[in-house]
C-alpha cells in the first residue's frame, strides 16, 4: 500500500528506496497531553538553553518555524526550512543508519513524529519529535553546521556495515519501543536490554558504519562546542533532554577534546553519557570527518576494502581505476602480493560508470553474478587501460582475435574477443568474449557453456562502499522492521484527563472551554491525583488572572504530589520556576 505524504521539490528528488521510510504526520493524532508535554519541554529548554546552548540554537528556533506552545506541523516547517535549503520528513522511530544518513546527504531531516509520554518527559531512548524537531532542526539553520550534517550523510551512507550492525539496529529499535511504551513488563525490557548489552560486547572489530555512528553520536547527538572549561551544547540529544542538558554541564560528566578517537568510543543509548566531546568550532567537525573518511574503503580501495564488502554480506560497490563500478553482493576476492587480482559477486549485479548504469549491464543481464580479473598482464609494463589502440592491436587485444591473457596472480582469460566498451574519453572499460574460459591456477572461474563473458578493465580497486553505484539498478524497497512503535493506550480515565488538558489549553488560547480553572483543578485533584503537569498549567493561568487563592491551593496540592511521587518532584519545581522566576524547593 502506498504511503501518502505532502511533498516538495527536495523530497521529490529522493530515491524510491528512501521514500519507503516516509510516513504521513497525522497532526490530529497529537493529544492535548502531547501538546502540554511539548510546551513544557520547550519552555524549560528555551529558558535554560539560552544560557548553555550554542547561540545558533535560539536563532534557529525562529528560522525553522518552531513554536514553543505547539508541536510543529512538518509541512509548515518545510515551507521555512526550504529557505535554508532543507526539508523534513516523518518516519516511524529508528530507521537503518545508512538510510538515516542518506536522507541527510539529500538535505532532508528525518523526524520521528511520535512524541514521548508524560512519564518520559525528561528523556526517551526512542526518537521523537522533541528530539528531532526541537533538537536537530534549530541547529541546521547554522550554514556551517548544516554543511557538516549534509557531508556527514554523504560519507556516512557509503560506510560498510557488518552483519552485526543490522542486528544492533533492530535490538536498539525494539528496546527503545518497549521502554517508551506503557505498561511494558519489566522482564521484556530486561530481555531487550540484555540483547543490546550482549551485542555491544560482541560486535567484534568495529565496522566502518559502527565507527561513523560513534562519530555521529558524539557530535550530532551529544556534541559540545567551545572549550573544555566552558563548553556550549549543540548536540540534538542534549538539546532535547531537560535532564541531560543540565547533567552534562556538571563535573559528573568528563569533557574531552574532540578528535578521531571518538570513532572508537561506543555508547549506551539507554543511560546518561559519562563523557562528552568538545569541538572548538563547527569547521573542526568537518576536519575530523575528512580524516575519518580517509580511513574508509571509499577512499582507500585495495583488497581489504573488497574483503569488508564480503564480510558485510550486503549490497555494495567497488570502483576500478578506469571508473567502472561493479555493484552486487561480493563473495570472493583473490589476492596476489597485496593486490586484488580477481573479484566475484553472486546474484544480481550491475555495472556502472560515474553512478550511471551501463546500457545492457543491469541486473537482468548479470542475474547470476559477475567475476573479473583486475591488474596487470604478466610480463607487460602497460596495463590494458593504459594501452593505446596501437598497443591493443600489437597484443592481439582486438575484435575477432582469439587471445590468451595471463594476468599476474595466475588468472588466465582465454577466448575470442567480440568487442569492447569505452567511456566518453575513449578509455576501454569492458572486453566481451565468446567461447571463453577463465581460470585461477587449476580452478575454473568461467567456462564457455555459461555464455558470453564480460571482463572488466582496471589495474586496481580504488574504492569500495555500501550500496549500489546507480540507485536505480536495484529494487531496494524491501525494508520491514521487526518491531513497530506502540501507540498509547486509550481508557476512560485517560480520555477524561485529555479533556481537562484540552480545556486548559483552550482557556490559555482564549477559546471556548468546557470547564473553568477552578472546576478543572477540582476534577484533577479528585480523579487524577498523580498527574502533575496539568496542575502546573492551572497555576500558570491562575497567576495570570491574579487568582492568588487558586494559586495557593494548586501549590499546596503539588507539594503533596512531590511527597507521593519524589521521582518527579524536580519536574514540578522546574515548571513552577518558569512561573515565579525563582527557585522552588
Amino acid at each position: 500500500m502506498e504511503t501518502h505524504f505532502e511533498s516538495n521539490p527536495l523530497i521529490d528528488r529522493l530515491p524510491k528506496h528512501l521514500k519507503q521510510f516516509i510516513k504521513p504526520q497525522v497532526y490530529e493524532d497529537y493529544t492535548p497531553i502531547n501538546q502540554a508535554v511539548w510546551r513544557y519541554v520547550m519552555r524549560k529548554n528555551v529558558s535554560y538553553l539560552s544560557k548553555v546552548a550554542h547561540n545558533s540554537y535560539l536563532e534557529g528556533l525562529e528560522k525553522t518555524g518552531l513554536e514553543i506552545d505547539n508541536i510543529p506541523n512538518m509541512y509548515g516547517m518545510n515551507r521555512i526550512l526550504k529557505e535554508i535549503g532543507w526539508a523534513a520528513v516523518a518516519v516511524d522511530g529508528f530507521i537503518p543508519p545508512n538510510a538515516f544518513m542518506e536522507f541527510q546527504a539529500y538535505n532532508v531531516l528525518v523526524i520521528a513524529c511520535d512524541i514521548r509520554q508524560l512519564e518520559h518527559i525528561e528523556y526517551t531512548p526512542a526518537p521523537d519529535i522533541i528530539h528531532e524537531g526541537a533538537g536537530h532542526a534549530p541547529i541546521i539553520a547554522n550554514p556551517e553546521y548544516a554543511e557538516y550534517l549534509r557531508r556527514f550523510g554523504e560519507i556516512g551512507c557509503k560506510a560498510i556495515s557488518s552483519s552485526r550492525d543490522y542486528e544492533m539496529y533492530e535490538a536498539i529499535r525494539l528496546l527503545s519501543i518497549l521502554k517508551e511504551a506503557e505498561d511494558t513488563p519489566e522482564e521484556e525490557i530486561k530481555k531487550a536490554e540484555e540483547q543490546v548489552d550482549y551485542l555491544q560486547k560482541n560486535m567484534g572489530e568495529l565496522s566502518e558504519m559502527a565507527q561513523i555512528r560513534n562519530l555521529h553520536w558524539w557530535t550530532v547527538e551529544y556534541g559540545l562546542i567551545g572549550t573544555v572549561e566552558n563548553p556550549k551544547i549543540y548536540g540534538a540529544g542534549l538539546l532535547s533532554s531537560i535532564g541531560e542538558s543540565a547533567w552534562c554541564m556538571t563535573d559528573n560528566v568528563k569533557k574531552i577534546p574532540y578528535d578521531i578517537s571518538a570513532a572508537y568510543q561506543s555508547f549506551d543509548i539507554t543511560k546518561p553519557q559519562p563523557q562528552l566531546y568538545v569541538t572548538p568550532d563547527f569547521a573542526y567537525l568537518n576536519q575530523v570527518l575528512e580524516e575519518f573518511a580517509n580511513t574508509m574503503a571509499l577512499r582507500k580501495g585495495g583488497p581489504k576494502s573488497v574483503q569488508k564488502l564480503i564480510d558485510s554480506n550486503a549490497l555494495g560497490t567497488i570502483e576500478l581505476s578506469t571508473g567502472l563500478q561493479i555493484s552486487g553482493v561480493f563473495t570472493n576476492v583473490i589476492e596476489h602480493e597485496g593486490k586484488s587480482v580477481y573479484v566475484q559477486t553472486t546474484g544480481k549485479t550491475a555495472l556502472s560508470y560515474r553512478e550511471k548504469e551501463l546500457v545492457g549491464h543491469g541486473t537482468e543481464y548479470h542475474a547470476e553474478g559477475f567475476g573479473s580479473p583486475i591488474g596487470k598482464l604478466k610480463g607487460i609494463n602497460l596495463t590494458i587501460e593504459e594501452m593505446s589502440p596501437r598497443d591493443l592491436r600489437a597484443y592481439d587485444i582486438y575484435e575477432g582475435e582469439q587471445v590468451t591473457l595471463e594476468f599476474e596472480g595466475n588468472i588466465t582469460v582465454k577466448g575470442e574477443i567480440i568487442t569492447g566498451s569505452r567511456n566518453l574519453q575513449g578509455e576501454i572499460l569492458l572486453i566481451k568474449f565468446k567461447n571463453c574460459t577463465v581460470t585461477h591456477n587449476d580452478t575454473v572461474l568461467f567456462q564457455p557453456e555459461w555464455g558470453i563473458y564480460d571482463m572488466a578493465v582496471g589495474k586496481k580497486v580504488i574504492s569500495a562502499f555500501s550500496g549500489p553505484a546507480d540507485v536505480n539498478s536495484f529494487d531496494m524497497i524491501n525494508h520491514v522492521p521487526s518491531s513497530q512503535t506502540i501507540k498509547q493506550k486509550k481508557s476512560l480515565e485517560r480520555e477524561e484527563l485529555e479533556k481537562l488538558y484540552l480545556s486548559i489549553r483552550n482557556i490559555r488560547e482564549n477559546k471556548t472551554a468546557t470547564t473553568t480553572l477552578k472546576e478543572a483543578f477540582a476534577s484533577v485533584t479528585a480523579n487524577h491525583p498523580n498527574d502533575w503537569l496539568l496542575s502546573v498549567e492551572i497555576a500558570e493561568l491562575a497567576k495570570k488572572e491574579d487568582n492568588s487563592d487558586l494559586v495557593e491551593k494548586v501549590l499546596n496540592h503539588l507539594e503533596k504530589v512531590k511527597i507521593n511521587r519524589p521521582e518527579i518532584a524536580h519536574l514540578i519545581s522546574g515548571g513552577l520556576e518558569l512561573l515565579f522566576q525563582k527557585a522552588v524547593v
